[in-house]
């Protein structure tokens, strides 16, 4: 499955944040993925529909994660 991962700007406080989108799984497994990248990259987050939202410029610790799990991540 082919993720897209881009990285932008809180709108309330403008720091940066990394956006996980394109993920067409039920939202138990989104919840779980969710949980798992918080926790490997230490930082809090949280998830919009479809798209998980991570705390921070997480980008370059996220992609190998999520390749190991299977992912093909476009960026």
């Amino acid at each position: 499955m082919k993720l897209k991962i881009k990285e932008g700007r809180n709108p309330k406080t403008g720091k940066p944040i990394t956006i996980i989108s394109d993920i067409k799984h039920n939202p138990q497994v989104i919840e779980d993925l969710a949980s798992s990248l918080k926790s490997k990259c230490g930082t809090g987050g949280h998830i919009e529909g479809k798209k998980i939202i991570l705390n921070g410029s997480q980008t370059d610790k996220v992609i190998p994660i999520l390749e190991k799990e299977g992912f093909t991540v476009n960026t």
